[in-house]
């Protein structure tokens, strides 16, 4: 019967990606309906802190867009990789990568992607390769922002086995930071020179390409400073976690638990934001970022509460099949979330329906944060829509998904840049820890 729960788990999960966008929230849901209906399974546990701190951290953002902080950001990067052009392969996922880390979100690439673009023809670069690896280090940077929803859950699940929040962040910053510079290195060779480009010149020829860099607004000091809040919103996330610490122990008597600060904080960074920077609260929520993130909710609302449904009635027969393999073989489990995420289609759902269950089945919590950037393989199926945007806004034609689906310019990047976390993550788990 396990194995026929399984199927149904896994069919619903394809009906949703092939549908696609929120979809996948609606198939979650409707998944669980025949589980516990159809089977008789108790209903599992639904991730409410995990969507509640998004749309706590994406009120923010969203708030913080409307003032033009976004754009403000963009003109930033814009100016940065102007003055290196040549360095765009390098300078661009580094641009996607601490922008996610302070935001909690990918989706802030869209932004950035056109510039990616402009800039890469300027340097004779083909925009495959930078736009391939800024998308990959936008998506792996979620397992290392402060705010995000799946660092601040899985940082709960640690806590049980000594391992801080703090500590956390201390090992997935800089292996995702080294291993984004290793996927950059990597994707500098992967294709020719831009001008040399058989795609692009036919494209040229038939005056396809836009060569004319797009007008920039100037920056209003409403926009310089919703981000200042939002920054300083970040800084108090981190401070508040480190004086409540376990291991330091600064502040004994805790007056409000780690998320719900994270979540209340970022709701005063977001009030903050409309009053001193007078922003139009009734545009807040059709701000893009506001639509992608709340569409990240209904997602990881029916995927994880699919999976948690099937993981809690099973999880004894699960330990007696796995429990063994994943013990001797930890590093196995870096490749059950990379392929459960390519479904799951989010790095928070995929953490809520599969992390608890490794550590129940005795996974070391090394083990387990070297394999947590493996959650971010949502590059592999090219239906993602940060992956779809970044071929959509590419004019020169470089940057397309193959008649085999799975040869995309995305996916040897993001192999190597996981890859990469994974092995750094054991080293410099093995140090902190």
């Amino acid at each position: 019967m396990i194995w026929i729960e399984l199927l149904i788990v896994l069919l619903f999960i394809f009906i949703g990606a092939r549908i696609g966008g929120i979809a996948i929230g609606y198939a979650g849901g409707a998944g669980v309906i025949v589980l516990t209906m159809g089977f008789g399974l108790e209903a599992g546990s639904i991730p409410v802190d995990v969507i509640l701190i998004i749309m706590a951290v994406i009120a923010s953002i969203a708030a913080m867009q409307n003032a033009g902080g976004l754009n403000y950001l963009v003109n930033l990067s814009d100016y940065l990789l102007r003055k290196n052009p040549k360095h765009i392969t390098f300078l661009s996922p580094a641009v996607t990568y601490f922008m996610t880390l302070l935001s909690g979100t990918g989706h802030t690439v869209y932004a950035t992607l056109p510039v990616i673009v402009e800039v890469s023809k300027v340097g004779n670069v083909q925009p495959s390769r930078p736009l391939s690896i800024s998308v990959v280090a936008s998506q792996i940077a979620i397992t290392a922002s402060p705010i995000s929803a799946a660092v601040v859950i899985f940082a709960d699940y640690l806590e049980p086995f000594g391992v801080s929040y703090l500590e956390l962040l201390a090992i997935a910053i800089p292996t995702t930071i080294l291993a984004v510079t290793g996927g950059a290195f990597m994707s500098n060779f992967l294709a020719k020179p831009l001008d040399e480009d058989p795609a692009y010149l036919e494209r040229k020829a038939k005056g396809l390409i836009k060569q004319e860099a797009s007008e920039k607004q100037k920056d209003s000091k409403e926009a310089k400073r919703a981000v200042v809040i939002f920054l300083v919103a970040i800084i108090f996330v981190v401070a508040y976690a480190t004086l409540t610490s376990d291991k330091l122990r600064l502040i004994t008597n805790v007056p409000i638990s780690r998320n719900e600060a994270i979540i209340a904080i970022m709701l005063l960074a977001a009030g903050v934001t409309a009053v001193v920077c007078k922003i139009d609260i009734a545009k807040v929520t059709s701000m893009s970022t506001f639509k992608s993130g709340m569409s990240a909710c209904i997602c990881v609302l029916g995927v994880a509460w699919l999976g948690d449904t099937f993981v809690s009635n099973h999880i004894d027969e699960i330990k007696e099949a796995a429990g063994g393999l994943l013990n001797e073989y930890s590093w196995l489990l870096a490749v059950v979330l990379f392929f459960a995420s390519m479904l799951l289609y989010s790095q928070a759902a995929t953490t809520v329906a599969l992390m608890p269950a490794a550590l129940s089945l005795g996974v070391s919590p090394v083990a387990a944060i070297a394999s947590f950037a493996a959650v971010s393989a949502l590059f592999v199926l090219p239906t993602y829509p940060t992956l779809i945007a970044a071929v959509e806004m590419d004019d020169t034609g470089t940057t397309k998904i193959g008649k085999y689906i799975f040869n995309h310019p995305f996916l040897i990047p993001g192999v190597v840049t996981i890859a990469l976390s994974v092995m750094f993550g054991f080293i410099i788990g093995g140090i902190v820890l």
